[in-house]
């Protein structure tokens, strides 16, 4: 359609502006704002964006030099094996870029975008809204304690503040017991924030707006994280878990599957899981059942490997060693087994925290004495949860198979119940020191001196912008920036 003009209002209109061009300069900064260039950016987009950032990131993440959980942490563990490439991971080589990229991401993609809904929305903001406030703010721990369980001691006190009015772009580092202190207050804070049938929030990609649930992880986090330092702060432990336990109305905390905390993921790219999109969708075939879980099921009858993978060529779910050179790895092709459609196909949850996991919490604290109940209790609901989880029944014999609960028998059903949360599964093992991996291969080619690795190493890109932080952060670590540290939870 044509445009009709008037010209003589033009040349009006362009008259008073020249005129009146002095006067009004005092106002151009104000009037020229594109409303298609927003300067701001609402809670309601930021929450989708960090969320699934952050979340994307945790399980897999579709780039190469990006893929913490199956390119490290899933291998380390003996859930996944590479029958190529095992440079990447398999033989404890990490990529600089890949510790570089993780660091960044889950600060800039994860943190900063949860920092910025608490500061849009908290009690002093222009438009405070609770439930916003104790999302992020649960969001925000959950990241933290991802990366301090990762490196050690990061910037925590000092850090996200690169935007503030005050900015600080060389963040001091704190000891892992201080953002372990500083997690746990805030998630108690996230709990008193959160109120059912308080301000509506949208954007709510994990739990559709549903506060409750929301209180349920603040409070099932908190005693993951009150139980992971129960060996190093017994008291403050002990006290947390007590208080929790006690109110069940004022803290609540999952009591089924319906309240796993998971990403629904969508058959609709970029909305798919990160596993369809690398080995569906890129067509990549790089990873197998490692031996070591395919061996620890099939003693079981554990019926959970019928989901975990899918069966070789001749039926069977079988795995392959850790660690193998390309050229041995790739001669089990026709044998491993790969990886389960219940993890590859588009619409697969990514879970990041279950009520499994939270009765395997319960039952190692009742174990240890943190707590007063039945270990056995949480023990065979813990499994329970697992194989419903998955929609499967509990073999009979299961529980019977397993035999009665010990500490260390809780966490092999834990680092069994893990599969695919390559992430904890690895910081439980480096607590605990369970379950016990069989000795590697002898074909197996290791580097880091044949050690499992117990921690990621610092990015470069912190030497070169925050030297003199990071260095002091190593030495709060306790020696040095390597990837045989031991870090402050540690048991053994």
């Amino acid at each position: 359609m044509k445009k009709i003009f008037n010209h003589k209002a033009i040349w009006t209109t362009a008259l008073a502006g020249i005129l009146s061009a002095t006067s009004c300069t005092k106002d151009f900064d104000d009037m020229n704002v594109s409303p298609n260039s927003p300067t701001a950016i609402g809670a309601q987009y930021l929450l989708p964006a960090g969320i699934e950032a952050s979340i994307d990131r945790y399980w897999g993440h579709r780039d190469r030099f990006e893929r913490i959980n199956i390119d490290a942490a899933e291998l380390y563990v003996q859930h996944l094996t590479r029958n190529i490439y095992s440079n990447e991971g398999d033989d404890y080589t990490v990529s600089p870029a890949l510790l570089a990229n993780n660091w960044k991401g889950f600060f800039n993609d994860g943190l900063l975008n949860f920092q910025r809904i608490i500061l849009q929305t908290n009690a002093e903001s222009a438009s405070p809204n609770a439930n916003y406030e104790g999302v992020a703010l649960v969001m925000r721990s959950w990241v933290f304690s991802l990366l301090t369980d990762m490196y050690g001691a990061i910037p925590y006190t000092e850090a996200i503040q690169g935007t503030s009015e005050t900015p600080n772009y060389t963040p001091k580092y704190d000891a892992m017991d201080v953002v372990y202190a500083g997690l746990l207050n805030d998630l108690k804070v996230a709990n008193e924030k959160l109120t059912v049938g308080g301000p509506a929030i949208a954007g709510d990609i994990l739990y559709s707006g549903d506060i409750l649930k929301w209180k349920k992880f603040a409070n099932s986090l908190r005693l993951r994280l009150a139980n992971r330092q129960a060996a190093k702060k017994s008291a403050e432990s002990k006290a947390i878990m007590a208080e929790i336990l006690a109110d069940a109305a004022k803290f609540p905390i999952f009591t089924s599957n319906a309240d796993n905390a998971s990403l629904k993921c969508t058959a609709v790219l970029p909305g798919n899981n990160e596993w369809n999109q690398i080995l569906i969708q890129g067509g990549r075939t790089d990873w197998n059942i490692s031996k070591t879980l395919a061996d620890k099921m099939n003693a079981l009858g554990d019926t959970r490997i019928t989901v975990y993978a899918n069966p070789n060529k001749d039926g069977l779910y079988q795995g392959h060693a850790n660690g193998l050179p390309d050229a041995i790895a790739t001669n089990y092709l026709a044998t491993s087994s790969t990886i389960g459609s219940a993890f590859t196909k588009a619409e697969a949850p990514e879970v990041i925290m279950t009520f499994s996991e939270l009765n395997f919490i319960l039952a190692e604290a009742a174990l240890d004495g943190d707590i007063t109940g039945d270990a056995k209790m949480y023990f065979e609901a813990g499994i329970n949860a697992s194989f419903g989880q998955y929609g499967l029944t509990t073999p009979a014999a299961y529980l019977t198979t397993v035999g009665p609960v010990t500490r260390e028998k809780v966490l092999d059903q834990k680092w069994i119940s893990l599969f695919a949360q390559g992430i904890e599964a690895w910081t439980e093992w480096r607590r605990t020191g369970f379950p016990v991996f069989p000795a590697p291969d002898p074909r197996a080619v290791l580097n880091n001196g044949g050690i499992l690795p117990t921690r990621f190493n610092y990015p470069a890109s912190e030497y070169s912008l925050n030297e003199a932080a990071v260095t002091a952060g190593r030495a709060l670590n306790g020696t040095a920036d390597d990837m045989k540290t031991k870090l402050w939870w540690a048991e053994k």
